[in-house]
């Protein structure tokens, strides 16, 4: 387990808190390997019978950890070599109900984690962002799908195609939440809710929710996600978004193809 994701279970609930405030919760390779092993002793452990999600500092997670990220586009691994594509299918897999607890900014994988729970809490000023076409790269955890799904076809376009984030009040309003509350409240909130969950009965739960998502055609839809995301990477576009972003300038795409 990582040094920078935490767990604790009790009253079955399995508690996941990345631990990583000073850099955002930016998730590095080592860290999509502890959370995806906790996804997997969620799945496979009866005593466990929600996951939580959460975070420590002033903000849930500001999605990959741009130096971590970069260093991958120059590797010649498949997605399914890669941490981040056992986390996704850990979330495809998972049959269990998986809460969320997100305040400040939840970027990219941060925000995609949350379309993959099943209850999430935020922060009334939370910032919810997809900024992939912004790096050049692609949607990944089936969010392509569940997006849309969730906000409708010409919002999901334009959050994706821009970038631009959505505050918690918003994103509550378009139905990406269960509740909108202060941020003071969010943990307690998400936690309430993740009690409330384990005290029901587990194994209709676990058929509900087995009911309500295709967990093989999600993990359908990541791989070939995972597929454009990599090719992405690895790609002129891709290379002029990175540099520019550690430059601090805009992107200039006019010359790339």
């Amino acid at each position: 387990m990582s040094e920078h994701i935490r767990t604790e279970l009790a009253d079955g609930v399995l508690t996941v808190t990345l631990n990583r405030p000073d850099k955002k919760n930016a998730l590095t390779q080592a860290m999509y390997t502890g959370l995806a092993e906790a996804a997997e002793r969620a799945r496979t452990d009866d005593a466990v019978r929600v996951l939580l999600f959460r975070a420590e500092g002033d903000s849930f997670c500001a999605g990959n950890d741009i130096q971590d990220f970069i260093s991958l586009g120059s590797q010649t691994q498949t997605p399914s070599d890669l941490p981040v594509f056992r986390f996704l299918k850990s979330l495809a897999d998972l049959d269990k109900p998986a809460v969320a607890a997100a305040r400040g900014r939840a970027v990219g994988v941060g925000m995609t984690m949350l379309l993959n729970c099943d209850l999430v809490v935020l922060a009334e000023d939370a910032l919810l962002s997809v900024p992939f076409v912004n790096l050049a790269i692609a949607p990944e955890a089936a969010s392509s799908l569940l997006l849309p799904a969730v906000i409708g076809h010409q919002r999901a376009f334009e959050m994706l195609a821009f970038g631009e984030a959505v505050d918690g009040r918003t994103a509550l309003a378009w139905g990406m939440a269960n509740r909108a509350v202060p941020a003071d409240q969010v943990d307690a909130t998400a936690a309430d809710l993740a009690a409330q969950v384990a005290a029901r009965a587990p194994n209709s739960i676990r058929k509900t929710k087995r009911l309500m998502r295709d967990a093989e055609a999600l993990w359908g839809l990541m791989q070939r996600e995972g597929e454009a995301f990599v090719s992405q990477m690895k790609s002129p576009e891709a290379m002029e978004a990175f540099m520019a972003f550690t430059q601090k300038r805009a992107p200039d795409f006019s010359k790339v193809g």
